[in-house]
């Protein structure tokens, strides 16, 4: 039994290898490392320039969270570090998986592999394994390479409580790019050709990044309440309007990262004004801002699971002939 499982996992180990160094040496991810590689450093760029050339206010409640603005601050030329990886990430996990089933099944390699003694499901859990992997080195490279950098030009090295947010920024990167991972995974069980599944994927990644928010807007306009509207009308509007941004992968993302990043953030909707007097500015610890977002993250986390569930299901009962 011992020997068995000891055997199972040796060929386990031997697919996600093998998806890794696929990755790894395809000209469509090393073309998308290229262009994330330099948006990165492009944006590190810029937010040191808007860092050194503005002071902060003395009422400035992130002031001590130096490493933090640099993920979120821009001078304005070119969007901030967070929002490279809000666009970009999506488009990464697509990348690895849009072709990840269909083009063995195309190739006749599917019917092979599983004709060796290995079990069925080892196949996909390889493929979301290996390209996890790949994801999850790729990103949190770049935020200790930026770490890095930012420390040898200002000289000093980030606070723990900064260390623990960028961890959790990262862990809840990598979650954010596996959900598109496995929604291509996804397509890539359901259709036979890898163009179909990569321009579905596509499709929803721009619905979503473009669309939705145009769309939002014309609701937005429909339902606005009239000038003479009462408080609690306004909040129960824009309580709303939350709700409906909400159902976008890319807002509850930005919900998660604006939390662990912005420290003073209190909130992530409408606050009535009794809420606010006697607010004193000051940064929330790394718990609080995890429960304010706490929603935000279980519900990417769910999507992601429940994709991944659905590329199972549909693997399992796949017909697959040698």
């Amino acid at each position: 039994m011992t020997l068995n499982k000891n055997n199972n996992l040796y060929a386990f180990s031997i697919l996600v290898k093998k998806e890794i160094a696929d990755h790894i040496r395809s000209w469509k991810f090393i073309i998308l490392l290229a262009i994330i590689l330099l948006t990165c450093v492009a944006s590190l760029y810029t937010s040191l320039q808007a860092l050194k050339n503005t002071a902060p206010g003395p009422n400035d409640p992130d002031a001590a969270f130096f490493f933090l603005k640099i993920f979120t601050t821009s001078d304005g030329t070119m969007p901030s570090f967070h929002l490279f990886v809000g666009f970009l990430g999506p488009l990464l996990g697509i990348c690895l998986g849009f072709d990840a089933v269909n083009s063995e099944f195309n190739g006749r390699t599917l019917g092979r592999i599983l004709s060796q003694p290995i079990h069925r499901d080892y196949f996909l859990n390889a493929k979301f394994i290996g390209s996890l992997t790949v994801i999850g080195v790729l990103f949190t490279s770049l935020v200790l390479l930026t770490i890095g950098a930012a420390t040898l030009l200002v000289g000093f090295p980030p606070t723990l409580m900064e260390c623990n947010r960028l961890f959790l920024f990262t862990l809840l990167t990598i979650v954010y790019v596996a959900f598109w991972l496995n929604l291509s995974i996804l397509f890539s069980v359901r259709f036979k050709h890898t163009a179909t599944s990569a321009l579905v994927a596509i499709a929803i990644w721009l619905f979503f990044t473009v669309f939705y928010p145009i769309m939002i807007n014309i609701v937005a306009k429909a339902v606005q309440p009239n000038p003479y509207a009462s408080e609690a009308e306004i909040m129960q509007y824009q309580h709303f309007m939350l709700t409906l941004m909400r159902f976008a992968p890319s807002q509850l993302y930005s919900d998660g990262t604006n939390m662990l990043l912005m420290p003073s953030i209190r909130s992530l909707g409408p606050l009535h004004m009794e809420q606010l007097q006697g607010a004193i500015p000051s940064p929330l610890p790394i718990w609080e801002s995890i429960k304010v977002a706490w929603s935000q993250m279980v519900a990417l986390i769910a999507c992601t699971i429940i994709c991944f569930a659905a590329s199972y299901y549909f693997f399992m009962r796949k017909e697959i002939r040698c």
